[in-house]
């Protein structure tokens, strides 16, 4: 009887996930490592911080992907060692060893090495972290409203770093949080003073998408009342102040970090096996000086002619880049393996109801027509049918109310506490 390629893969992002499901029910024995159970769509995060979606519509456990599979297992541990000459993954609960291994651990938030930062600010790169952002910025007004006075301008401030997608995503989405949701929840509080603060170390705004849509989105940016600082680079955060490069200072109890991110490497490999923390590959995504070893999505830095500086971080790669590594595992001879090729499919962002920027290809479109496009992609991306009509209702729902009812404040419990 013929053994079967056993098949590690570590990490179930895009990347992961995709390269499981393209080998599902094939003749290989795979197995996913992740130390959370689930899969998490990562754009729409900031609609969990700003209490627009249910943490639990963008989140899908990998054990009910995989429930039907004859051939994929999932396993909850935490990755702490690869040791490529034994073939052997070292985890926090049990060791593997593999016939081929795929590195999918994507990245983190990038706080570029400041400690301060890192423990006072919020990233988002994570469910429990967009819960988190939720969290805090809830418990801000209901501290607000009890104290009934402005004695600390930094609750007043919400302040946002870095302009990429995520960040004009979150400034629009709490700007229409703080004109249509919240004088309704807190009716006696004057939201005039509450600022929504967008940090940019570039010029515009979008600074890797086309001319019109960084002009357009600082337009809508603006439009919508948040305060786009730009050229200015910040420093450093004690948790009651923001300093800048210029030597301003913005006083701030609420600082969210989507400045960048960088890859969550695995311990086990030569740091000459590295550029800027992702594995240097080869067309064919192998590491280069392992023959059995792997790695995909972000984490991967694959130079081509297209791309002399590697691929940009984004989930179209990862997944295109899944999907070709898992076709070439299924085809019986080497010499038929395809090299990667990405193709540049476009990139968009929204800044609010009605107001999106979008870049394809062949046509480049902004504002309602642009929104509309968003959402249906988006909507499109989900995994379940379940998922996509809770939230198409969410959606719906907002779109004619202005409002939602999912701004819950969830706090870990703790055992010691006692009841009254």
């Amino acid at each position: 009887m013929e053994t079967r390629e056993k098949i590690i893969i570590i990490g179930g992002g895009f990347a992961g996930l995709q390269l499981a499901k393209t080998l599902n029910n094939q003749n290989k024995k795979v197995i996913v490592l992740d130390k959370v159970n689930h899969h998490m769509f990562q754009p729409l995060f900031y609609q969990v911080a700003c209490g627009r979606i249910e943490p639990s519509n963008i989140s899908f456990p990998f054990r009910k992907i995989f429930q039907q599979s004859r051939n994929t297992q999932f396993r909850l541990t935490d990755v702490k060692e690869i040791i490529p000459s034994q073939n052997k993954v070292i985890t926090d609960g049990a060791d593997f060893t593999y016939d081929r291994l795929i590195i999918a651990t994507g990245c983190k938030t990038n706080f570029f090495g400041n400690k301060d930062l890192e423990s006072k600010a919020f990233g988002m790169k994570n469910t429990q972290e967009a819960i988190g952002i939720r969290n805090n910025i809830l418990m801000t007004f209901e501290r607000l409203i009890l104290e009934k006075s402005r004695s600390d301008d930094g609750n007043w401030n919400l302040v946002i770093v870095g302009s990429g997608p995520t960040g004009v995503e979150l400034a629009g989405a709490f700007s229409e949080m703080k004109k249509e949701i919240l004088p309704r929840d807190y009716p006696y509080m004057n939201f005039n003073n509450l600022k929504i603060i967008l940090v940019s170390s570039t010029e515009k705004p979008l600074a890797v998408m086309s001319p019109e849509a960084q002009q357009q989105s600082e337009k809508y940016l603006r439009e919508l009342g948040v305060d786009f600082m730009s050229g200015e680079v910040v420093t450093d955060y004690d948790g009651d102040k923001v300093f800048l490069k210029s030597g301003k200072q913005i006083p701030s109890n609420n600082v969210i970090w989507a400045a960048g991110v960088i890859g969550n490497v695995v311990d086990g490999f030569p740091s000459e096996k590295l550029i800027r923390n992702r594995y240097i590959v080869d067309r064919f995504n192998k590491i280069k000086g392992y023959e059995n070893i792997y790695a995909i999505g972000d984490i991967a830095y694959m130079e081509t002619p297209k791309y002399p500086q590697g691929h940009p971080q984004v989930a179209n790669v990862a997944i295109n880049q899944a999907k070709n590594l898992g076709k070439n595992f299924l085809k019986k001879n080497v010499d038929e393996w395809a090299e990667y090729e990405y193709k540049d499919q476009g990139s968009l962002a929204t800044i609010g109801k009605h107001r999106a920027v979008v870049d394809l290809p062949f046509i480049k479109f902004q504002g309602f027509l642009a929104w509309y496009f968003w959402m249906f992609l988006h909507l499109m991306l989900i995994l379940s049918v379940r998922n996509k009509l809770a939230i198409f209702f969410n959606w719906m729902w907002s779109y004619f109310n202005k409002d939602s009812s999912l701004r819950l404040i969830i706090s870990p419990s703790k055992k010691n506490n006692t009841q009254q």
